[in-house]
């Protein structure tokens, strides 16, 4: 191809070409060779959504991060024309690319018409840099910048965190999304960084904040783990960010980065700058970024992100002009004191913690502490000694924790599937909990919240709130209002085995309390809206396809027709709590939902894929239930990957055809639990009309779950309808 740049020659210089047939790579070759590069913008923008298609997670833990996420990031760093831009962990160069064209609009006149002369555009080619470890994100980063306009682009192949040779080179706008995965073992960094750690996020935001000049800025995207987790590196981090660096940090959705991964993340804003010389750091909160947080991410209308970018822009404006903050009042965010941030020495960065008290000031309602006891009582459980058999199969209902239901709704509980005898109670350190009151989850997994229809106890993982002045409080009231605190109640919990919060701590959180009328009216108003869930949900869980067999079909075993691959759990330690690594399912009771979307462990040594499509069959008690893989998980022991000849076998009429079959699939009664075997699967039959028919057997179905869908749908909405309405009782 004549046309071809050089610098595409020397980029794919003995690179490798995934092609196994000739005809494969003569039809791809032909379709390069009519590309004319005269013209790279459009070519550009089609090579990054190519790049958006393709973006799972690569061996270094690189996730491509969505085009508008980048897009508002860069418009809140807002980087100038003679500033030096840098990506230290680039993969694809989507941050450079989207500087650069954010730069070039605003320096265009009236007309539209370009300002920038040519001295300008020589220093914007010299201004961009990007490193990354991968030699294949060096050449993707290398044409997508050639496409979009810089000619001549600086990304090197660069280890960022063990590579001293570029330490002393600084930027003024620094821009990143890195890697959130850490090797087994940790990095090995050299030993300039200021903190020590060997998580590999944890290095990267020090050695941007490092990085920058004494005017810099940066916007990088982190996980969780940064935000809140307890470890001195990554308390110190936080420690110095506040001190010296941080102005704002953004909230994100935990499904910003579906289906690739349903990691909970935040933007951390730094401006070297701006940062000391305020006492404050703002917080915001973005619950919608105009997609679906499903996997699917379908467009839709709720978008927060454009007033988060206003609200923050005002935000840095008025710290820049020194104008006061006093008429700052943010619809999705607060700004807190840095010494409160800094109070307990923790140094949390979740807008929540802050968040909560904020509200608590907002409501018109006098607030009342749990621990008042004019109105409450709070009562903590306790768990008679196992090894005294008296004291168990009495008459003394008794719950733990496995008896509220994980999807945080308020149990009304009646019943008990536990009881302890009366000696047993008297000489443990539980005690009756009288009828109508509220219990809560209070250790390793706090905020599960029920109310009790009958006296009962509780064991040692729940404070439980006795209301003592029913002329102020109704249980059912109170139970909301607590469903606000919980991310409160998380966040003050401590622990080195599990976290818990204490008694006291628990008794300080405080409620906002209205008359009676009112508190009926809020629970009435929630009731309405549980029961269109409930009814949604009724739906959602109760169909089932129904495939219509024709007797006149072929069958055919599934070992003739699809592959099955035997799931197989990677060891132990390979889970990482910060959500890097691959999406692991094991199996089980997880298998809840019709599509699998949202992975529930990771690990970074997986041993076993299904693949996108891939149809997941329960192995282990229950056998048979199956769901759709619509994202690459990494399968364990319970499960098994049935994957569908292409040629033969329709993926989906494939899922619908073993979804109708469910309660026909036996398998062999262990020793434990029933199990099925590979053979087992591979000898299951399956009708198998012509591939037409599927298909159109695969559309009908798929028109008929759209209804289904649409119930999902009502139910989250009307979840939100629910927050919604107690928020406003605090002031929210």
């Amino acid at each position: 191809n004549p046309n071809l740049p050089p610098l595409f020659r020397s980029i794919f210089n003995n690179a490798f070409l995934p092609y196994g047939d000739p005809e494969t790579l003569r039809a791809f070759l032909n379709a390069i060779a009519e590309f004319d590069y005269a013209k790279s913008e459009p070519l550009g923008d089609a090579f990054e959504y190519l790049l958006s298609s393709l973006g799972s997670q690569g061996d270094a833990g690189q996730f491509l991060t969505p085009r508008h996420v980048i897009d508002f990031i860069v418009a809140v760093i807002d980087p100038k024309k003679y500033e030096r831009v840098l990506d230290p962990a680039c993969g694809t160069a989507g941050f450079l690319i989207s500087a650069y064209r954010h730069i070039q609009a605003a320096n265009l006149d009236a007309d539209g018409i370009s300002t920038l002369d040519p001295k300008d555009r020589r220093r914007l080619a010299d201004n961009f840099s990007g490193y990354d470890i991968s030699p294949d994100m060096v050449r993707l980063s290398l044409v997508n910048m050639y496409l979009h306009g810089l000619l001549q682009p600086r990304i090197h192949e660069y280890d960022t965190l063990t590579n001293e040779d570029r330490w002393n080179e600084l930027a003024d706008v620094i821009l990143a999304n890195p890697p959130f995965m850490s090797p087994k073992g940790g990095i090995k960094p050299h030993e300039r960084f200021t903190i020590q750690s060997k998580r590999s996020e944890v290095l990267f935001v020090d050695y941007i904040a490092d990085h920058l000049t004494p005017r810099g800025r940066a916007g990088i995207i982190v996980p969780e783990g940064i935000v809140f987790q307890s470890q001195n590196a990554h308390r110190s981090l936080r420690e110095k960010l506040v001190d010296e660096f941080l102005v704002a940090v953004v909230s994100l959705p935990a499904g910003v980065f579906k289906p690739y991964s349903g990691v909970k993340t935040s933007i951390l804003i730094l401006d070297r700058a701006l940062s000391p010389r305020t006492d404050s750091i703002a917080f915001f909160k973005v619950e919608n970024d105009g997609f679906e947080l499903g996997d699917q991410r379908r467009p839709i209308d709720a978008n927060d992100l454009p007033q988060a970018q206003a609200e923050l822009t005002e935000y840095l404006n008025r710290l820049r002009n020194r104008d006061p903050l006093d008429g700052f009042k943010p619809s999705l965010g607060l700004v807190v004191k840095k010494a409160r941030i800094a109070a307990d020495r923790e140094y949390f960065l979740n807008g929540e913690r802050y968040r909560a008290n904020a509200r608590i000031v907002g409501s018109k309602w006098p607030m009342v502490k749990l621990g008042d006891n004019s109105i409450f009582n709070i009562i903590s459980g306790g768990t008679p000694k196992s090894d005294v058999e008296e004291y168990w199969d009495g008459g003394v209902p008794w719950i733990t924790l496995a008896d509220l239901p994980p999807d945080n709704s308020i149990t009304e509980i009646s019943t008990t599937k536990r009881t302890i005898s009366q000696n047993g109670l008297r000489k443990s350190s539980a005690k009756m909990i009288p009828v109508n009151s509220v219990v809560v989850s209070s250790r390793a997994t706090i905020g599960r919240i029920g109310i009790n229809r009958i006296p009962l106890s509780t064991n040692q993982g729940f404070k439980n709130v006795v209301i003592r002045d029913h002329h102020q409080a109704i249980p059912e009231y109170v139970a909301l209002a607590l469903t606000h605190l919980v991310p409160t109640m998380q966040l003050q919990a401590s622990g080195a085995t599990y976290t818990e919060i204490t008694k006291t701590k628990f008794g300080q959180l405080a409620i906002p309390l209205p008359p009676l009328e009112v508190q009926r009216e809020i629970v009435g108003e929630i009731a309405g809206y549980q029961r269109v869930i409930d009814g949604a949900r009724a739906v959602v869980e109760n169909w089932r396809p129904r495939v219509a067999v024709d007797p006149a079909w072929p069958v055919a075993p599934i070992g003739d027709i699809a592959n099955v691959i035997p799931g197989q759990s990677p060891p132990g330690e390979s889970y990482n709590s910060d959500g890097s690594g691959a999406p692991f399912y094991q199996g089980k009771t997880e298998f809840g939902e019709m599509f699998i979307g949202d992975p529930v462990k990771w690990t970074t040594a997986p041993k076993r894929f299904a693949e996108r499509h891939d149809i997941l069959m329960s192995v282990r008690a229950p056998v048979g239930p199956v769901n759709l893989a619509i994202q690459r998980v990494c399968i364990g022991r319970g499960l098994a990957a049935i994957r569908p000849s292409r040629d033969r076998f329709h993926a989906m009429y494939a899922f619908y055809v073993l979804r109708s079959m469910e309660s026909e699939i036996t398998g062999s009664e262990g020793a434990t639990f029933a199990s099925i075997t590979k053979r087992d699967i591979e000898n299951i039959e399956a009708p198998l009309p012509p591939l037409e028919t599927q298909r159109a057997i695969a559309a009908e179905l798929d028109a008929e779950r759209a209804p289904v869908d649409a119930n999902r749908e009502l139910i989250r909405r009307f979840e939100a309808k629910t927050e919604a309405a107690v928020g406003r009782v605090w002031g929210a």
